[in-house]
């Protein structure tokens, strides 16, 4: 009887509250998440079909192996509006959903799932600046280093606390590539060095650009004894 109560409720609840994609709008079944399967698989343009060590042209710094986006950006587009709604509009599972997505793509890139297998590396999102966080509320580089972890959950992610980004930045939309990288200049620091030394750092933000905040975050990491860095985002731009 109690089987049949609880099963009538969740057909209520669906009926109710049914799950509803926040990408296409179409009900879905997946519980507990925000976009359906369709716009996971399907609606997104790969941004390294060919699984190389770069998803872009963007030359790889001493010490960061390789740099991997999941989905090509499209300015003005829904991949932009679903990273706007997780970012200013607080619809934290999205940031999860997504960081899900990017973890089942890396256990199927031939160069990353061995050397994060194996070697057992430290997921770092990139960090917020306190007073932006305490505006915020939340992370959104960390809900989707969530969601990867769920998929590479033998992976620690990093302590908020140990690594910190102590330089308020401004906003980096519209700057040169050189005005981006003096932006971030010593932006980071790294206050618990036996977190990343001697392992690999997987660093996890939403975008890449230039790659001028992530690889400032992979150089000061890496000073504080980092093995290497692998950067993991969700789009590339």
């Amino acid at each position: 009887m109690e089987n049949i109560l609880q099963n009538l409720m969740k057909g209520l609840s669906n009926i109710i509250f049914p799950n509803i994609c926040v990408c296409c709008g179409h009900e879905h079944t997946q519980q507990q998440q925000q976009l359906c399967s369709f716009c996971l698989q399907e609606r997104f343009r790969a941004a390294n079909p060919n699984w190389l060590r770069a998803s872009g042209d963007t030359l790889l710094p001493e010490g960061v192996i390789a740099q991997h986006a999941l989905w090509q950006f499209d300015k003005g587009g829904e991949l932009q509006n679903l990273l706007h709604l997780l970012k200013y509009k607080r619809l934290t599972e999205i940031g999860i959903d997504l960081g899900r997505k990017l973890g089942e793509q890396i256990r199927e890139h031939p160069f990353l799932y061995d050397r994060l297998y194996d070697e057992k590396a430290v997921i770092l999102p990139v960090p917020l600046h306190y007073l932006k966080y305490r505006y915020r509320g939340f992370n959104q580089a960390f809900k989707i280093a969530q969601g990867f972890q769920e998929v590479w959950n033998q992976l620690p992610i990093c302590e908020r606390k140990s690594i910190v980004r102590i330089k308020n930045t401004r906003t980096q939309t519209g700057f040169s590539i050189e005005k981006r990288r003096h932006n971030v200049q010593n932006a980071f620091e790294v206050r618990e060095p036996s977190v990343v030394q001697d392992q690999p750092v997987v660093v996890i933000d939403d975008v890449f650009t230039t790659g001028a905040t992530t690889f400032e975050l992979a150089q000061t990491i890496l000073d504080a004894g980092a093995q290497s860095v692998v950067v993991l985002t969700i789009a590339q731009a």
